[in-house]
C-alpha cells in the first residue's frame, strides 16, 4: 500500500477489541515514532506505554475531562500517552522569540508516524486531547520535566472504520 493509500485508511478508532496488542507490532509503531524528525534534533518525544487494565482504567475515569463521554477510552488495550521533554534552549527560549512551540510540532510528527505505522499493522488509534494534564501526571507518576501533549489509544478495531468527508483541496490550499 502506498503513503497515499494508508493515510486513507486511517481513521479515529472508537471501538477496540478484547485483544492484546503484539509486542512486536507496539514496538514497531514505537520504533516509527522514535524516527520523527525534530527541532534541532532535540528529540523530545517520550511514549508512556499503558498495557495494565488497572491504569487504563484510572486514565479513562479520572484522566479524561468531562463533557465529551469517551467510554471506548477504557476498552483500548493500549493507552500511549505522548510526553515532552523539553530542552532550555529550543522549548524554552526560542518560543519567546519566535512565538512556536516546537515540542508541540514535534510530538504532533511523532505521534502520526505512531498512528500510522499502527494502520499498517493493522490497528486503530485514536488520539486524545480532551484530558487533564495534572490528573495523567499524577496516575502515572510524572515527572515534572515531562509535560503529557496527548494520549494515544491502540487496538484492533471493532468493527468497520467509519470514514468522514474530507474538504476539498480547493478549499485548504491557496497557491500564490
Amino acid at each position: 500500500m502506498n503513503f497515499l493509500e494508508l493515510t486513507k485508511k486511517r481513521t479515529s478508532c472508537r471501538s477496540y477489541l478484547d485483544k492484546p496488542v503484539p509486542s512486536d507490532a507496539l514496538a514497531y509503531c514505537l520504533e516509527a515514532a522514535q524516527l520523527a524528525p525534530s527541532a534541532c534534533n532535540q528529540q523530545p518525544s517520550r511514549f508512556i506505554v499503558v498495557e495494565t487494565p488497572e491504569l487504563r482504567a484510572e486514565l479513562s475515569r479520572h484522566g479524561l475531562l468531562p463533557g465529551i463521554p469517551m467510554p471506548w477510552v477504557a476498552t483500548a488495550p493500549v493507552i500511549v500517552v505522548l510526553c515532552a521533554k523539553k530542552s532550555l534552549g529550543v522549548h524554552g527560549i526560542a518560543p519567546m522569540v519566535s512565538g512556536v512551540h516546537y515540542h508541540l510540532i514535534d510530538l504532533g510528527i511523532a505521534g502520526e508516524h505512531l498512528v500510522l505505522a499502527a494502520e499498517e499493522q493493522g490497528l486503530g488509534s485514536c488520539w486524545i486531547g480532551w484530558f487533564n494534564v495534572r490528573k495523567v501526571r499524577k496516575i502515572l507518576d510524572l515527572p515534572r520535566s515531562l509535560e503529557p501533549v496527548s494520549l494515544i489509544t491502540l487496538g484492533y478495531p471493532a468493527g468497520e472504520p467509519v470514514v468522514t468527508a474530507r474538504k476539498p483541496l480547493s478549499e485548504i490550499a491557496e497557491f500564490r
